[in-house]
């Protein structure tokens, strides 16, 4: 069965109620599902909406931001649970800082994968960024994760993670690697978006970008921030030359959507015009050793 993948440019809104962040998030995945979408992903940090309901003083302060929203994450979910129920997808929610005491007294920025079932996976970012490090002091987190799904194998790569090809070696097996981001220039998009690409082009899978949008400056993680929704596959065989599969439209809301056929990803990977991801380990050992030869 194909995957119709619909992959947000989301905008934080100041909610201050629960009702009107349910309503939002309802909205959102009523409209994907209505447009035949079954894998849905939410970009890096759009839990930090959850801020404002512990009022703007919170939300404004980033220490006290971030334990806001980690205490209403499980609530959060609860939502996307029963609408990936409702709706029958499967759902990439947005990025939240969750303080986990199997951690460590810093918070985790944590994805979490939702199926129809409702199952929910959890991936945390790997490497922080210089700002996660400080002021955000932010920890990394649990191990990759591979989840198996009705839909294919899934690996998501919190925005960063998504520039370091080890980490999408890791996910070898991976038909679709999600990149939820959050960046504030158009470089930083670029730098994720490239990654994310790299990472389609390595591992021969499709790889899926949301991006934050906008401005929240009543909040001090994404108060201003840059990018558009894409969907990109190994520039091979059954897919486009340029491996842009489909892309948004910088900094407007909304869904992008595009259709992948598993067989593509199978076929590429076993007879594709190139074998990056079966020659990978032909650099063991060459890469080891490198020659300094003057030429001057």
């Amino acid at each position: 069965m194909p995957v119709k993948i619909a992959t947000a440019a989301y905008p934080l809104d100041a909610v201050t109620t629960w009702e009107a962040y349910a309503e939002k998030i309802g909205n959102w995945v009523s409209e994907a599902a209505r447009n035949g979408a079954n894998l849905l992903v939410f970009p890096e940090y759009a839990g930090m909406e959850l801020a404002m309901l512990a009022g703007p003083e919170a939300a404004s302060d980033l220490e006290a931001s971030l334990h806001a929203v980690s205490k209403r994450v499980l609530e959060a979910d609860a939502i996307h649970v029963e609408l990936a129920a409702k709706f029958d997808v499967h759902i990439c929610a947005g990025s939240a800082p969750v303080y986990d005491p199997k951690i460590g007294d810093r918070p985790v920025n944590r994805a979490r994968l939702i199926t129809p079932t409702g199952q929910i996976g959890i991936q945390d970012k790997q490497i922080m960024t210089r700002w996660e490090r400080d002021p955000m002091r932010a920890a990394p987190g649990g191990p990759l994760q591979l989840f198996d799904t009705e839909l294919g194998k899934i690996g998501i790569l919190i925005c960063y993670d998504s520039e370091f090809p080890l980490l999408g070696r890791a996910l070898y097996d991976a038909d679709f690697i999600l990149a939820p981001s959050c960046t504030e220039a158009l470089s930083g998009y670029w730098r994720v978006r490239i990654g994310a690409m790299a990472r389609a082009l390595e591992t021969q899978c499709v790889s899926v970008m949301a991006s934050l949008v906008g401005e929240a400056p009543w909040n001090e993680v994404a108060d201003l921030t840059t990018g558009m929704g894409g969907i990109f596959g190994p520039p091979d065989a059954g897919f486009p030359d340029t491996g842009v599969l489909a892309e948004g439209t910088l900094n407007a809301p909304g869904w992008t959507y595009a259709e992948v056929d598993l067989e593509k990803v199978a076929h590429v990977r076993a007879d594709g015009r190139v074998l990056g991801r079966t020659h990978w380990t032909e650099q063991n050992g060459r890469h080891m050793h490198v020659t300094a030869t003057p030429l001057r």
